[in-house]
């Protein structure tokens, strides 16, 4: 059997592309549904769930770059003409599914691709694809709109694909002809196809399909769900922060998710002469609801981690002293009722009275009650890192 398509048969390079991509597909579908559905109450559900999530990504990312390849192909090879084309109905049906499936298996993939590199956290794609895509930042917003339209777009695909199977059986069980015979394995001796017609209209007919589909999914894409947070009072600090972060990264399934708090108060006294070795304090407080930790942020709400409608702030009571490599923060740690002592180092530079401060300190998420249905590191790592950055003025 020849490599490349003829006008009446199709070659075998484009039979192994074509069987190829609908077993990937075929497989996707079912992964995702069975992802979607499982249950992530305790760490062995969780992680049943993130390895479903994992398969049906890494498989939609192989459907589409087989996909693309196969599209590729096709640009350079003859198009066997419809068997059908005298039923110009039957015809326009068939070119435009034919269109449909083209975009659908670039775009559901890609979506979902995009939606997975703009998020921050569970269930990794595998080896050798990344985690990331270029000119994708991490953006909330830009995910979830993407999800939505590969939410919208997957029914589009699948009753597409049912449209093109009943087709071919149609074609093989009611008319009889080659139109299925000759995309299967071996030669074929397809008769000549009739005097072909192509126009414009099935593209257009496929484009105007995707854009209405993709349209719902940008206007269905749901908000963020919002947790409801503790509204922290104003302090009257010697030194205001004009500007800062306090972040967190957490170790996934192997790979790094970092989220931070967006309301939190630090009242701050500090005074560049120590007295017997204390420079001054810093009481902190956070606002835990208003932690953004990308795709995982409402179930670090929940009860087995920080449990945000129970315990809605944690706070930071520290004194701030000298030491022997610059700063020491030296004080109490409150997270969920568990209040643990810690000290960490921080580098400061005072320019007129204008303060930049930075700090690193690595926590042990045990320590605290969180995650305890989680008590080994398969699933979620140990360590919490927290990134400190400030600028304030006196």
């Amino acid at each position: 059997m020849a490599r490349g398509n003829t006008h009446a048969t199709y070659g075998s390079v484009t039979k192994t592309f074509h069987w190829l991509t609908a077993l990937l597909i075929l497989s996707a579908f079912p992964l995702g549904i069975l992802a979607h559905d499982a249950p992530y109450d305790t760490s062995e559900q969780l992680t049943r769930k993130a390895l479903l999530f994992s398969l049906h990504k890494t498989v939609g990312v192989m459907a589409f770059f087989t996909a693309l390849l196969r599209i590729l192909w096709a640009l350079t090879q003859p198009r066997p003409g419809l068997l059908n084309a005298d039923r110009r109905l039957e015809a326009l049906a068939a070119e435009t599914a034919h269109w449909v499936l083209y975009g659908c298996m670039l775009l559901v993939p890609l979506t979902g691709w995009i939606h997975h590199a703009a998020a921050e956290g569970f269930a990794p794609i595998w080896w050798p694809f990344g985690q990331t895509l270029p000119f994708i930042p991490k953006d909330a917003q830009l995910s979830a709109i993407c999800g939505s339209i590969h939410t919208t777009l997957t029914p589009v695909f699948a009753v597409t694909i049912l449209a093109h199977v009943g087709g071919a059986l149609k074609h093989a069980i009611i008319d009889k002809d080659h139109t299925l015979r000759r995309m299967l394995p071996g030669a074929s001796n397809a008769p000549t196809p009739p005097a072909q017609s192509h126009t414009r209209l099935p593209f257009v007919l496929a484009l105007g399909i995707w854009a209405v589909a993709m349209t719902v999914g940008v206007l269905s894409t749901p908000q963020a769900a919002q947790t409801q947070q503790v509204a922290l009072s104003e302090v009257k600090s010697q030194w205001a922060v004009q500007e800062g972060e306090i972040a967190l990264t957490i170790r996934q399934f192997g790979n790094d998710v970092r989220g931070s708090f967006a309301d939190w108060t630090a009242d701050i006294t500090f005074s560049e002469t120590a007295s017997e070795g204390k420079h001054g304090t810093a009481d902190v407080q956070i606002a835990i609801g208003s932690l953004s930790l990308g795709s995982v942020t409402q179930q670090a709400m929940g009860a087995d981690f920080f449990d945000a409608t129970t315990f809605p702030t944690a706070s930071f009571t520290a004194d701030l002293v000298a030491h022997e490599q610059g700063h020491m923060a030296e004080g109490t740690l409150t997270i969920k009722g568990a209040s643990v002592p810690v000290s960490f180092p921080f580098t400061l530079t005072i320019e007129g009275d204008t303060a930049t401060v930075s700090a690193q300190t690595t926590l042990n998420r045990q320590d605290f009650n969180v995650g305890q249905s989680m008590p080994d590191e398969s699933s979620l790592g140990f360590a919490v890192i927290i990134d400190i950055t400030l600028t304030a003025t006196r």
